[in-house]
């Protein structure tokens, strides 16, 4: 049998499947089915068939997807860790150091339990490629314990290699601390203390970060949760003096870090230690008190640097924030409006037909109960009897802090030919990395609370490996801001800014991308987070051939223009 085309005058030709035969020793042919109305592609199928071809099956019949595994984000955020962190876990590669890359890199791709993680990792319940990237596709979870231990032991190498690289001699060293929540009883860290989450019932841990001047992290020491702040101060000196060699440091902690007394034991006297930091309320109302600042030369700067006796060698230099006197008057009215909502109700009790509230004692108890809440006593004037109670605003007392809002004044020892007085503000502004890592660290990225961790050496294990998950994850921040709502162009926004002391502006740059939700280039614009959501979309799958028994194999999708442009900015390879 054949295919022919015969030609139909004015028509199109006309497709017939034929066959030939032998008549009496003449060669015959004869018509078997007319494929005029068959479409060009079934034709010619059929012709490479009865030439000899094989039969194969629809292109989408050809391959069956046996498995997808997402790959991009791991993709992304294990070849930045390969980059910036395995070199300082170990120089060789171990199955411990694997583990610990596993962990790292599951902390800032989807933080969850070392149990989940492990199921993570493995063949049979996995949800990346990362078991299958690092060959720990049958890791259990006594396994990454045993990581973890291991890497704790190494804890201060670590930190020393991170100093080294990023920290210098006579460098800024930014330092706060902050605090968790623990789930349990057992553990030996865990106490009752404050809680910055809102717990206040919870056994608490507390941890201190130490920074460099652009908020990468070097360190984390962990506390117990009674710890006060200045108490964790003294432990990080001795660390960047001994541990890390470093001489001459500049120390930046808040008001309620680097108080009087630490400076006075642990900062004054030694040789190549400077800080800055910033005066209380109360010293701040005793200085106007004494005249050494007026208040008047706010009215036309919003800088100026004072001296005075009660701090000899240090300079003062304070600053008005107009912006910030607004927020804390409409702050200021609202709790006090908040206050007396509550002590109305004190009134109305003591004035009630029925059961009418009775005693000083007992009304005072519900008055105290009312200011402790808002803790706006100080504001007014409370008159208490057997069987009446009324307050008052006081003026005076709201006048004297209204005259103060808005005002800061910090405190250095580093002589003005350093640092002058922008530089310095500058320098203390710089404390927000640190609060910004504590927000990636509690809640946006890495969530590291609740700890339900039992043992000591794992809770700071566990500290120290989200720390290295936050280092990875800043690198990645800083290479991908061009296509991040983060401010890419930071030395435009400081450009913008009238003074250091005003609140910071975005970048032209950043308040576009903002605005049109899309770069200059016309890529979207995405969080860090949301990114890689976006990445996770990239997929490995396993392929196999539904023709003559080939092996299966491995395709990884196609990368989006955004998808590749973020995989070029972090240097890495899909």
């Amino acid at each position: 049998m054949y295919i022919e085309s015969v030609p139909n005058r004015k028509s199109p030709p006309a497709i017939l499947l034929r066959e030939s035969y032998r008549d009496e020793g003449k060669v015959k042919k004869r018509t078997i089915c007319n494929l005029t109305g068959w479409a060009p592609a079934h034709v010619e199928g059929l012709r490479l068939v009865l030439q000899g071809g094989t039969v194969v099956p629809r292109f989408e019949d050809s391959l069956e997807v046996v498995r997808s595994r997402p790959h991009g984000h791991v993709a992304a955020v294990l070849g930045t860790a390969r980059r910036r962190v395995e070199g300082l876990l170990s120089a060789r590669r171990c199955p411990e150091r694997d583990r610990v890359m596993a962990m790292i890199v599951a902390r800032v791709v989807n933080p969850r339990s070392k149990l989940a993680t492990a199921r993570a990792l493995d063949s049979e319940t996995l949800d990346s490629t990362l078991g299958e990237l690092l060959g720990l596709e049958t890791a259990d979870a006594d396994e990454l314990y045993a990581a973890l231990d291991w890497l704790l032991a190494r804890q201060e190498r670590i930190e020393q290699k991170l100093a080294a690289r990023h920290l210098a001699d006579g460098s800024l060293v930014l330092y706060d601390v902050t605090s968790t929540y623990f789930e349990g009883r057992c553990c030996p860290l865990a106490r009752l203390g404050h809680s910055r989450d809102g717990k206040s019932g919870k056994l608490q841990i507390v941890f201190g970060l130490l920074c460099n001047a652009d908020g990468c992290p070097v360190a984390v020491e962990v506390f117990e949760g009674n710890t006060s702040d200045p108490q964790t101060f003294s432990a990080q000196v001795q660390k960047v003096r001994r541990r890390f060699a470093i001489e001459r440091v500049v120390w930046v902690g808040d008001r309620g870090m680097i108080t009087e007394a630490r400076i006075r034991e642990d900062l004054r006297g030694e040789g190549g230690l400077d800080w800055i930091t910033a005066l209380r309320a109360p010293q701040i109302r005793e200085l106007v008190a004494k005249g050494a600042l007026q208040l008047s030369l706010f009215d036309q700067q919003d800088l100026a640097e004072i001296t005075s006796d009660e701090y000899p060698g240090e300079r003062l230099i304070a600053c008005r924030n107009p912006f910030l006197a607004e927020e804390r008057a409409r702050k200021r009215e609202e709790l006090l409006q908040a206050t007396e909502r509550e002590l109305d109700k004190v009134v109305a009790a003591t004035q009630r037909a029925k059961r009418p509230l009775r005693g000083q004692d007992r009304i005072g108890l519900r008055v105290g109960r009312a200011l402790h809440r808002f803790k706006m006593a100080k504001h007014l004037r409370l008159h208490i009897t057997d069987d009446a109670f009324h307050y008052e605003r006081n003026p005076d007392s709201i006048a004297a802090e209204a005259a103060l809002d808005g005002i800061y004044i910090l405190r250095t020892s580093v002589p003005a030919e350093a640092l002058d007085s922008q530089q310095t503000v500058s320098a203390y502004k710089s404390l927000a990395h640190v609060e910004r890592a504590f927000r990636s660290y509690k809640s946006l990225d890495l969530k590291v609370r609740p700890i339900f961790h039992r043992l000591s050496h794992r809770v700071r294990g566990h500290l120290f490996l989200c720390m290295l998950a936050y280092y990875v994850e800043w690198h990645m921040r800083r290479a991908l801001a061009p296509i991040l709502f983060d401010d890419h162009n930071p030395r435009g926004a400081r450009q913008r800014r009238a003074s250091i002391v005003a609140p910071a502006r975005r970048s032209p740059e950043a308040e576009r991308k903002a605005a049109r939700k899309r770069t200059d280039d016309g890529l979207p614009v995405h969080s860090f987070r949301t990114l890689l959501d976006d990445l996770r979309t990239i997929v490995q799958s396993r392929l196999q051939p539904q023709v003559a028994d080939l092996p299966a194999f491995d395709k990884i999708t196609r990368p989006t223009p955004l998808q590749q442009r973020a995989f070029d900015l972090l240097g890495v390879r899909l």
